[in-house]
């Protein structure tokens, strides 16, 4: 597999970021999402905790990105801030034509229901509601969604849509889940351990979708996991430690899902 690796905290390794400053200048496409000296911490008393820490990195529009690290990592953290359920200390966040570490409450309130979709590991379905009403719930908030029952069907809930989530396995519950999100046509698609409570069968079929998705829609994908095997699906991969990046891997051939092993 090849891959254009860039470690952050190594002042002598240069070279890749040189020459993306370089292409910028001469008219690259600039990245959709470009998050440049971010930080977030948190006080306890009298106790600060670095939840982020100098954070630095681009993602271009319709990747699928996986950011990797152990808990405590700064992983969702950094989800939150990019979702804007958190701000910043400090730092930016310009994604497309937005630097949403600037917004308002009322600006930050209309990104996320217009340009955001979330999944979360443990689906927040509202219990007594059909899966097609829980889409609903969504579609309403925004112009232009995609129809709930054709959202579900993408997601292969045909026959699924006047169920309750009690009437759901996991698996399907997640697939709700994720139809909810992207029948708002995000822009940008956020998910925290997608797959943590799911089998292994079953979190292929969910990965499969949030990757078909990344690539129909051009919704740029952004998953976070401790799960390093799922890495090697991803067009990128963005590896956390001690509430920093210390290293960026662009993979020129991602691995097929069906070939995934975990």
């Amino acid at each position: 597999m090849l891959a254009t690796i860039v470690y952050i905290n190594n002042p002598q390794n240069t070279q890749h970021v040189d020459k993306a400053i370089k292409l910028n200048k001469v008219g690259r496409i600039m990245p959709y999402i470009n998050v440049k000296g971010l930080n977030k911490s948190y006080k306890i008393g009298d106790i600060v905790i670095d939840a982020n820490k100098n954070i630095n990195f681009e993602v271009e529009m319709g990747e699928l990105v996986v950011i990797l690290g152990d808990s405590g990592a700064g992983k969702s953290t950094l989800l939150n801030l990019l979702g804007g359920m958190d701000k910043a200390n400090s730092g930016d966040i310009l994604i497309g034509s937005k630097n949403i570490a600037k917004l308002n409450d009322y600006q930050m309130t209309d990104y996320r229901r217009n340009d955001v979709g979330f999944v979360f590991q443990f689906y927040n379905l509202v219990p007594n509601l059909t899966a097609k009403e829980n889409v609903e719930l969504a579609v309403e908030l925004v112009n232009g969604g995609i129809d709930p029952v054709d959202a579900l069907k993408d997601v292969g809930l045909t026959n699924r849509i006047n169920n309750f989530p009690a009437q759901l396995s996991g698996g399907e519950q997640q697939r709700v889940a994720i139809a909810r999100a992207v029948a708002k046509k995000p822009k940008l698609l956020l998910c925290d351990e997608p797959t943590g409570a799911l089998d292994y069968e079953t979190g292929k079929q969910v990965l499969k979708f949030l990757k078909k998705n990344a690539r129909k829609q051009k919704t740029t994908v952004i998953i976070v996991t401790h799960n390093s095997s799922i890495a090697t699906i991803a067009d990128k991969v963005i590896y956390m430690k001690d509430a920093s990046i210390y290293k960026i891997v662009s993979n020129d051939n991602p691995k097929s899902i069906d070939d995934l092993d975990y």
